[in-house]
């Protein structure tokens, strides 16, 4: 005889699983979606061969796979054991289908399939439907046939097309370009405000005019197919989304985007130094030094800026090249001349103590990074030795480390990795070399940029 209460069991049951099964819908983190949802890239080749070869090598596509995040990511999963952390704060960015799919947790990527190793890949790019807003990776995704991109016109025999305004905007980028703590809403990196609240948001230069065209700061068109069966167009956008990371780029073998990386870099700032050409013995002499901020649509330096390093380097020689003031100068274990001022933002944990740890970070004790057409002015003064012969020379270099030296050997021991220093501006000005096929490009970007946009939107 059947038991009575087995229907009621079975209710119960299935009313656990359907309570669940909602949660998990509502919730990237348990996963909406399986990996074999999303195509790999290299199927995107076939008809998008130098999209993806522009692709491939970047940031983006080494999102999950880079070094230096890794490291810090196996960091961060002990806190998220000891601190109660959300598992998929930071994969949420650097692996989006990884965490959909529910891939993560664990984050020793044991559990990653080979589109979720892919980082931020063509498929989920252009399955963005939507967004929730702006930061912490709040997405919509539609993986499917459909391919999600900014041309109502785009036709293509391999899946349908939908057209959608986001991908012209900032916002677009803004979905994990800023980085807020997962428990204490804290400001942890602020790209997309830092150019939401800038003069270039003001004319309409956006994100993707400085990062997705050939070039190196501002818009530059690029005609051509963005599919070897689609029509000519006035403007195609690249996708070698280059930012300022030669380190990774360099160690991982990615030279292309390493030299775009340097590059870009090296049209971010202007320096103009005022000092005199010479001095009597034992007077005072007083040098300033203007760094002003002419090519990031953002702060220098921007993302997550506890661990990046701008610093300037000053050099005072008489005529005989005797040195006569340095500072900013590295000793020989790469650590910067304590009295230097460091252009970065510093954290603090609950006890008040810096940590570049950004989970344990509370409050920010100082960010003195320069905005975008902003300036920051460095004095410095010294004593003319007695001995010392006019005339007086004066060099300044603008240097940029992706992270501090003495980090990288805590990561990986001493002598693994060497962080190159970037020399980002020099005054007097040393001669720029351009990357072949980038182009060079004044350093008033703003002009004409508005219309020159609007035309690529048509």
């Amino acid at each position: 005889m059947k038991s009575p209460r087995l229907p009621i069991i079975i209710s119960i049951i299935f009313f656990a699983e359907l309570i669940v099964s909602t949660v998990a819908a509502e919730s990237g983190s348990l996963g909406n979606f399986t990996s074999d949802q999303f195509s790999k890239s290299g199927i995107c080749s076939n008809c998008h061969g130098s999209s993806f070869g522009e692709w491939d090598g970047s940031m983006h596509s080494n999102a999950d796979s880079d070094f230096f995040y890794q490291a810090m990511l196996q960091e961060y999963s002990v806190a998220t054991e000891s601190q109660g952390l959300s598992p998929d704060f930071c994969s949420r960015c650097h692996t989006p289908i990884g965490v959909v799919s529910a891939e993560i947790p664990p984050l020793d990527g044991s559990h990653l399939s080979e589109v979720s190793k892919e980082g931020v890949q063509c498929d989920f790019c252009h399955s963005v439907a939507e967004s929730e807003g702006i930061g912490n990776a709040p997405f919509i995704l539609e993986p499917g046939d459909v391919k999600w991109g900014n041309r109502s016109d785009a036709e293509s025999a391999s899946h349908e097309t939908e057209a959608h305004e986001f991908y012209n905007e900032s916002a677009y980028c803004g979905m994990c370009h800023n980085i807020y703590h997962p428990v204490n809403n804290l400001t942890l990196g602020a790209t997309y405000t830092e150019w939401k609240e800038s003069p270039y948001a003001e004319e309409g230069v956006n994100c993707q005019a400085c990062h997705m065209t050939p070039g190196i700061v501002g818009f530059e068109e690029n005609p051509g197919k963005a599919a070897s069966t689609g029509p000519e167009r006035e403007h195609v956008y690249t996708h070698y989304f280059v930012g300022a990371n030669a380190f990774v780029t360099d160690i991982m073998g990615e030279s292309r985007h390493e030299k775009r990386a340097i590059e870009y870099l090296q049209h971010a700032a202007e320096l103009e130094v005022n000092a005199p050409d010479s001095a009597e013995p034992n007077e005072q002499v007083e040098v300033e030094v203007k760094i002003t901020n002419v090519g990031a649509g953002h702060k220098i330096p921007t993302g997550v800026t506890e661990d990046r390093e701008m610093w300037l380097e000053l050099i005072v020689e008489d005529s005989k090249g005797r040195e006569l003031h340095h500072s900013g100068a590295l000793d020989s274990a790469g650590k910067i001349d304590s009295e230097t001022t460091v252009y970065h933002t510093v954290f603090a944990d609950s006890e008040g103590k810096p940590t570049i740890k950004l989970w344990e970070a509370e409050i920010i004790l100082s960010d003195n990074r320069i905005g975008p057409r902003e300036f920051a002015v460095e004095k410095h003064s010294f004593i003319m030795p007695e001995n010392a012969s006019n005339h007086i020379s004066t060099k300044a270099v603008l240097h940029y480390r992706s992270a501090p030296q003495e980090h990288i050997d805590e990561l990986f021991g001493e002598g693994a990795y060497k962080v190159p220093v970037i020399d980002m501006a020099t005054c007097p000005e040393e001669e720029k070399t351009s990357t072949p096929g980038i182009g060079t490009i004044g350093t008033l970007i703003a002009l004409s940029l508005g219309g020159a946009f609007r035309r690529l939107k048509r």
